[in-house]
């Protein structure tokens, strides 16, 4: 409790402007977001900037981010480094944050950002504590760790289509506090980001020369993906929602190799 009040009188001393000259870009990447985007938008108001790139929206995801002052960049692309790289390019800002749509920072978080960046120099990245909730309010209980917020300077940009890691320069320290993440919120909005995304999964394998699929690679990676949820992750203790996410990854993973192995056989 100590350290929540002493980053929240922090931030009530240091408001945007006024971060011993440094400047922060709030960089959100989105999709058919209408029902998300306004509350992520307000978890950054401390921020100097805000920049959404919009992959390709077909719902008012652009017309509320710009209604709230947002800099729109509509980039429609199946490359999420592609994405965030083109938020970096864009920006002003000395320091750049990267929420997605589904995400919010935390008061206790915002003022520890602040705090940090002012005081601890010889940082140029930091990572954040991700808590993830499935199917509306149910906590998860691992919690990922998440590099998010660069000095612009030191961020030398993201690799990867999909499972995008930034490349950075310079030693990285660690935030206390939590970023929150809604995922998963229903089960046909988990059915229709498996299809999209299943599908560059399997087609970025495809192009790797993914060896041939053959019948017992589908138990095998069910199995772990299974394993890798409900017990290296502890989802056992999500009761029934930990047993619906652990076989939901199952099916994700079956998917995409299915796809993979279409994509063979088509050749």
């Amino acid at each position: 409790m100590a350290k929540k009040r002493r980053y929240g009188f922090l931030f009530r001393e240091i408001r945007k402007g006024e971060l011993s000259g440094m400047t922060i870009s709030g960089i959100v990447i989105a999709k058919n977001e209408q029902d998300l985007i306004n509350d992520c938008l307000s978890s950054l108001k401390f921020c100097n900037e805000i920049i959404v790139i919009d992959n390709g929206s077909s719902d008012k995801t652009v017309e509320i981010a710009r209604e709230r002052g947002a800099k729109v960049v509509v980039y429609k692309t199946g490359d999420f480094s592609e994405l965030r790289n083109k938020g970096m390019e864009i920006s002003s800002s000395d320091w750049l944050i990267y929420v997605d749509a589904d995400e919010r920072i935390t008061k206790e978080l915002e003022g520890e950002i602040i705090e940090k960046i002012n005081h601890h120099g010889k940082y140029k990245a930091f990572r954040v504590k991700r808590k993830n909730f499935y199917l509306g309010k149910n906590e998860w209980p691992e919690i990922e760790k998440l590099e998010r917020v660069f000095r612009k300077s030191n961020l030398k940009g993201w690799k990867g289509k999909l499972h995008e890691s930034p490349v950075v320069e310079g030693e990285i320290g660690d935030f206390d506090n939590f970023l929150i993440h809604y995922t998963h919120r229903n089960l046909t909005q988990m059915l229709d980001k498996t299809n999209e995304w299943s599908e560059i999964e399997a087609e970025t394998r495809f192009k790797n020369n993914h060896p041939e699929m053959s019948w017992w690679r589908f138990p095998r990676v069910m199995i772990s993906a299974f394993i890798n949820s409900y017990v290296k992750q502890k989802g056992y203790r999500a009761g029934t929602v930990g047993i619906i996410e652990s076989i939901y990854q199952a099916f994700s993973i079956f998917i995409t190799y299915a796809k993979l192995w279409e994509k063979q056989k088509k050749k």
